[in-house]
Formats: C-alpha cells, sequence, structure tokens
C-alpha cells in the first residue's frame, strides 16, 4: 500500500500514480505534459443532460460505496463496441487498497449514481472517485452501467464544489467525453498554477491565475465564485454534498424544484 503522507504530497505537487495491470504491485508516478481541468464555471450541460436530471431516474450518494466504485472503475472494459477485447486497468489492487485508505482518513471520496430494478432494488448504475483537499478535488475514475449515469454523477460533483467553495477540478487526462462536458487541456505548468492557487486560498480576481484565451474552450477564468464559501478553506465534498441536499427545492434559482435533479440542473443552469 502507498502511504498516505506520500500519496497527498504527490496530488499537492501535481503527479498521481498509475500501474500496468489489476495484478500488478509495483506503481509509477505520472506528471502529464498536457493536464486536463474542468472549469467549474464552465461545465457544459446540455440540453439532454438537463432532460436526464429533471426526469429524477437516478439517486445520487456520496460515499455511501467508496470500494464498490472503485471496483467497477477497476472492471475490464470493452475497447470498442464491435469488439470482445477488453482493456485492462491501471488500478491495480496495491492502488485500491491504498485510497481505500485515503477514503478510511477522510481524504477520498465517491459520488454514487442509483437505479431501481424492475423489482424495485436499487443498483449501482455509475459513479467516480477522487481525491480531495484544499479547494481542490481530483478526479480519479469515473464508470457508467446505463445511459448518462456516470455524467449525473459529475453534475453532481461540480455542483457540491461549486456550493462548498472549491476552485480546481482536476481531470488528468483529456477525453472527447470530459471535453464534451467542457473540460479544457493546458500544460502542465499552467496547471501546477492553478493548483498553487488553489492551496493557497487565493481568491478569484485576487492576482489568480486565469485560463487564458490559448486554453482551447476556456471561459474567462479557472475558478468559480463560491456560492456558500468565501476566499478561505472549501467544505470537504461530502460537506459540500450535504449542503447541496439541504438545499430547499424552492431555493432553485429562477424558479422552484421539485425534486433534486431538477435543483441540480436549475443550479448548474444559472451558474454555468
Amino acid at each position: 500500500m502507498i502511504e498516505p503522507e506520500l500519496l497527498m504530497l504527490a496530488y499537492r505537487s501535481g503527479i498521481f500514480p498509475m500501474a500496468d495491470s489489476r495484478d500488478d504491485p509495483e506503481i509509477f508516478w505520472i506528471e502529464p505534459r498536457l493536464r486536463a481541468i474542468l472549469p467549474l464555471d464552465g461545465f457544459h450541460l446540455s440540453h439532454s443532460l438537463a432532460r436526464t436530471l429533471r426526469r429524477g431516474r437516478f439517486t445520487v450518494t456520496c460515499n455511501a460505496a467508496f470500494s464498490e466504485v472503485m471496483e467497477a472503475c477497476a472492471a475490464p472494459r470493452q475497447v470498442r463496441p464491435d469488439s470482445d477485447d477488453e482493456s485492462g486497468s491501471w488500478i491495480s489492487h496495491r492502488i485500491q487498497a491504498s485510497y481505500e485508505n485515503l477514503h478510511f482518513l477522510g481524504q477520498a471520496h465517491s459520488i454514487e449514481v442509483w437505479q431501481d430494478d424492475a423489482n424495485g432494488k436499487r443498483a449501482l448504475v455509475g459513479g467516480l472517485y477522487g481525491v480531495g483537499f484544499d479547494r481542490v478535488f481530483c478526479g480519479e475514475s469515473m464508470f457508467s452501467r446505463v445511459p448518462d449515469a456516470s455524467k449525473v454523477a459529475l453534475c453532481w460533483l461540480v455542483a457540491a464544489l461549486r456550493l462548498g467553495g472549491a476552485t480546481l477540478l482536476d481531470c488528468q487526462f483529456m477525453t472527447p467525453h470530459l471535453a464534451s462536458l467542457g473540460a479544457v487541456e493546458m500544460p502542465q505548468k499552467r496547471y501546477l498554477a492553478l493548483l498553487q492557487q488553489a492551496q493557497s486560498g487565493v481568491a478569484a480576481g485576487e492576482g489568480a491565475v486565469e485560463v487564458g484565451a490559448g486554453d482551447a474552450g476556456a471561459g474567462d477564468g479557472a475558478a468559480a465564485d463560491s456560492e456558500a464559501a468565501g476566499a478561505g478553506a472549501a467544505l470537504p465534498l461530502p460537506e459540500a454534498f450535504a449542503a447541496l441536499l439541504a438545499l430547499p427545492v424552492d431555493s432553485a434559482p429562477g424558479g422552484s424544484a421539485s425534486s433534486p435533479g431538477k435543483l441540480i440542473a436549475q443550479f448548474l443552469t444559472q451558474t454555468s
């Protein structure tokens, strides 16, 4: 198992571990030349995803099934829809044990998406996990067993981070999936500046580093103004998630919302 102090030092330095396979006992440390982040004020909520949220087909929780989410993220995945080949996993058993320990210590968190089956039994159909510290959340992996489940998890994550005062959502590597949701890619040097800024408590507009025009698809800034916290420490994700659930359904911007999903959709529409 990776010592938690070493693992957190790596994240605070812009580095993260990977493995070659599920059973590989060795790890290697990654510092990408190009880094992907999802600006919290630049999340792209499509009309179809907003409809999915409003329909309330899913129940969303935080830290209710961390190990199960990691297991699902580590499971082999089909390389192409028309192929029987499966890709391996960079989430080795050693890495999983290390993050489960971080979760026990309150530094790694998960968002779970559940759906009731035909018999009314609740099943885990999507989710994500990552590491949180200061005003930073480093997303590690996500999975989806039904359409839109991982996107719904990400919607709740973005809303909770905004509400709790976070300013940096790290996605590690760019993918078409993340790009469609508003993620942008930048050199590692610029990412490290944003990371240092988020750890120092500098507020947007107070000498903050911005995502510049040279970062494809970027908005006006990398950091969102907090809805509930000032320039100081952000709420840990579980507390921010609880604060999100505690919002009265009639407090949604622009009108009332009759369900948590509708509240999230209106929250993201108003603040994106």
